[in-house]
């Protein structure tokens, strides 16, 4: 058959592989096993490549009654952070031959207009951070099954929870302060009402309440520059012992500490070391670079899209959380 002139069909790949149909589909479905030889399967797969055949997928499932589309529901794509999330996702989806479709809820949080006649007719399942949790309800995504990030285990919504190690990640930013001899602390918090935030402010609190001497305030602020300075140049201003160290939740939010330090007259790190959390790209940007915790993002969106293909086959979901690591560059120093 000439390549290009038609579409190849399972009766192609047959003939070329001197088989029956009903042993293509066995091969190509993965069913093969104890039906056919492995030597039989081999010529098959070998056949299907050398026709470029590729199986149809609309018609499969339509027996099988599955849309193999997968919704991922993440916060407004402000930062690199959750498109990375989707890259991953993507790359473990196609290799399953399952698409993704990316849904991100306005301003970040709270519920968002359904984008299917009926999700629950148009997917097979949801991934979702619980920063935008409340989008779910008005998708009905909590009735589908259901992968959350970043959410508390103990009462996550779907049948498998995914999590970076984050307050491992708050433990290292705090024992590299303290070991600086910083006892001064200022906690720079995002402003979202997430697990994820919570856990951060849980931890630092802990870890610096261990450590004789320390002191530590909390100033929120939305996750962006504007507000991240504003809300900084207000706690700098504030009387009091100055802070030494300012652990922000985000790298974001520690770019507009840093503008907020220099209105004040203050060098980071000579004055202010400061901290952040993802490992951005504008981690490297800013100057001096940025003391941070790396989060593998796309290694995140790899093992929620691997947990809800458990979740989907009926097996049970990788464990564990996922390992984070303290970047140290020159944003941080020892206190005068």
């Amino acid at each position: 058959m000439a390549r290009g002139s038609t579409r190849p069909t399972s009766r192609d790949v047959a003939q070329a592989a001197g088989v029956s149909q009903a042993a293509v589909s066995l091969v190509l479905g993965d069913k093969w096993r104890g039906r056919v030889s492995e030597p039989t399967a081999q010529r098959v797969r070998e056949a299907a490549l050398d026709l470029g055949y590729r199986p149809n997928l609309a018609a499969r499932n339509l027996r099988l009654g599955r849309t193999r589309t997968v919704l991922l529901v993440v916060p407004a794509l402000t930062t690199e952070f959750f498109a990375e999330v989707y890259t991953g996702a993507a790359r473990v989806a196609g290799e399953h031959g399952f698409g993704v479709v990316l849904y991100p809820s306005p301003e970040g949080v709270g519920p968002a207009r359904d984008p299917f006649a009926s999700a629950q007719a148009a997917l097979d399942g949801v991934i979702a951070s619980s920063m935008a949790a409340d989008a779910l309800s008005a998708i009905r995504g909590d009735q589908l099954p259901l992968v959350m990030l970043d959410s508390d285990p103990e009462g996550s919504l779907g049948a498998a929870t995914v999590n970076l190690d984050i307050a491992d990640g708050i433990r290292q930013v705090a024992e590299h302060l303290l070991t600086l001899g910083h006892r001064r602390f200022l906690h720079l918090a995002a402003d979202v009402p997430s697990w994820t935030f919570e856990v951060r402010a849980r931890e630092l609190a802990a870890r610096l309440s261990a450590a004789p001497g320390t002191d530590l305030s909390t100033v929120r602020a939305p996750i962006s520059i504007d507000g991240a300075r504003i809300a900084t140049e207000a706690a700098l201003g504030a009387p009091g012992p100055r802070p030494t160290a300012l652990v922000c939740d985000d790298d974001k939010l520690a770019a507009g500490a840093y503008k907020a330090a220099r209105r004040a007259g203050l060098r980071v790190p000579d004055d202010l070391s400061v901290t952040g959390l993802d490992d951005l790209g504008l981690a490297t940007a800013i100057d001096p670079e940025l003391t941070t915790v790396r989060l593998d993002a796309e290694a995140f969106g790899e093992r929620g899209m691997r947990a809800l293909l458990a979740v989907l086959d009926g097996r049970t979901p990788e464990e564990g959380d996922l390992p984070v690591s303290l970047v140290v560059r020159g944003s941080t120093a020892p206190p005068r």
